[in-house]
């Protein structure tokens, strides 16, 4: 039994999503004829609310295509320091944009109204970059998971429209954070100019993100998608896995957030911890004390086939997911009490 706790991205699909898979109405995407994709992308856009909806192979270019819809180069777009478009995505906002990232300092990859208006640039001062936008992400990646406040997002929505900014959502983990906190897609499609969403994380599938938005800013998102080289021809296989998540592993989700939550439990127990992250959904994000080094650590949950992964700054990560099951969990919280 191999136990993989270092992404939720390691899934692996189930028997009725790959028949799901096999079953697929599948065309030609760049002419637009893949059945399953525009299903897909037109049941998103429904569930959000908003106008049209374009499926991408990556949640990286999902979000990298908002970024480039929504600014000119030599902008500016206002992001936590945790940010995942600043952090993971290889400097794509300068390499694809030409825009850089104005770090705000929150609290675990969340910040406030104030904040962001503290970050906005005069418009009439052209030595500094003109701002654009204000992105967050929801849950933060870095910020171990964390759910932000839906009265927050909607005082930064106020923010953006008073300073006719635009206004994007990461929601690679939107699926976890709908599902702690009782929040709706329509709730979220009204706040936002462009939504990305993830159904190669929580809701397992092999690959794809979509990104959703309003007409006026999604009418050049084909274009942009082709340009960062992301026309895909019968990709309808994939669509259809993500029509199945959709339909059958939201709903489950709750149960990685409550394994998170145990493991956290049986981590704060431990005297070689010495700090864990709160947890609200599926990310552990914790850290050692001095009595055992962090390779040593690895060694011994690798021997017993558990592998998790760093962070950085001497912090580690699991992450509970569609293949993490009960024996697994049982085995792995018996391996903890014995470190």
């Amino acid at each position: 039994m191999i136990i993989d706790l270092r992404s939720d991205t390691v899934t692996k699909p189930t028997v009725n999503m790959l028949e799901a898979m096999l079953n697929a109405d599948v065309g030609d995407d760049v002419y637009k004829e893949d059945n399953s994709v525009n299903a897909l992308e037109s049941k998103l856009a429904e569930m959000f609310g908003m106008d049209e909806a374009l499926f991408f192979p990556s949640g990286s270019m999902a979000n990298q295509a908002a970024l480039k819809l929504h600014t000119n180069p030599g902008e500016q777009v206002i992001c936590d320091k945790y940010a995942h478009i600043y952090n993971y995505e290889g400097g794509g906002a300068s390499f694809n944009s030409g825009i850089s990232c104005k770090l705000v300092d929150g609290h675990r990859g969340m910040f406030t109204a104030a904040q962001a208006e503290a970050s906005i640039n005069p418009p009439d001062f052209y030595h500094s970059p003109l701002t654009s936008l204000i992105a967050v992400e929801n849950t933060t990646n870095k910020g171990g998971g964390a759910c932000w406040d839906f009265e927050q997002l909607k005082e930064l929505r106020t923010v953006a429209h008073n300073h006719k900014l635009g206004y994007h959502l990461d929601g690679a983990r939107l699926w976890n954070a709908l599902a702690e906190t009782n929040k709706t897609p329509k709730q979220y499609g009204e706040l936002f100019d462009t939504i990305s969403v993830c159904l190669s994380k929580g809701l397992g599938c092999p690959m794809g993100s979509v990104l959703i938005g309003k007409k006026e800013l999604m009418q050049n998102a084909i274009r942009v998608r082709k340009i960062l080289g992301g026309g895909m021809r019968q990709v309808g296989f994939m669509a259809a896995a993500g029509i199945y998540a959709l339909d059958h592993h939201v709903h489950r989700l709750k149960e990685d957030h409550k394994r998170a939550k145990e493991i956290g439990e049986v981590l704060n127990s431990l005297s070689i911890i010495q700090k864990v992250e709160p947890i609200e959904t599926n990310i552990i994000i914790f850290e050692l004390d001095g009595s055992i080094n962090e390779q040593d650590f690895f060694d011994r949950l690798k021997a017993k086939n558990i592998h998790i992964i760093g962070m950085g700054n001497n912090k580690l990560r699991m992450v509970t997911h569609l293949d993490y099951n009960d024996s697994m969990h049982e085995f792995l919280l018996k391996s903890l009490k014995a470190m």
